[in-house]
């Protein structure tokens, strides 16, 4: 089976959960998928960069999720949600997936 970039994963559970949330109007749902997906996305960190790796990728997923909330006040919802989610993709690509383990 082909391996799903970390980096993939992490957008993905960002961007998701905000589009679950916002379509479903559940936040709780939304929250629901976005920590599925923070959590599969830190098992993979675990695995392909060490445990201190994905304790401060984790540490930046969930930073992200914290401040996207602000950063939405300043540039609007979908920017922030996809400005944060580029930013924990590239993090993301740097740590766990370039080295191509």
């Amino acid at each position: 089976m082909a391996k799903v970039p970390t980096a993939a994963v992490a957008a993905s559970g960002l961007v998701g959960g905000y589009s679950v949330a916002r379509w479903t109007k559940k936040r709780q749902l939304g929250g629901a998928v976005l920590a599925v997906a923070g959590a599969a996305a830190a098992h993979q960190w675990t695995k392909r960069a060490g445990g201190k790796a994905a304790g401060a990728l984790t540490a930046a997923y969930v930073a992200a999720f914290a401040g996207s909330h602000p950063l939405a006040k300043k540039v609007g919802a979908w920017p922030s949600v996809f400005g944060v989610a580029g930013a924990m993709a590239l993090a993301s690509y740097v740590v766990a997936d370039r080295r191509g383990a």
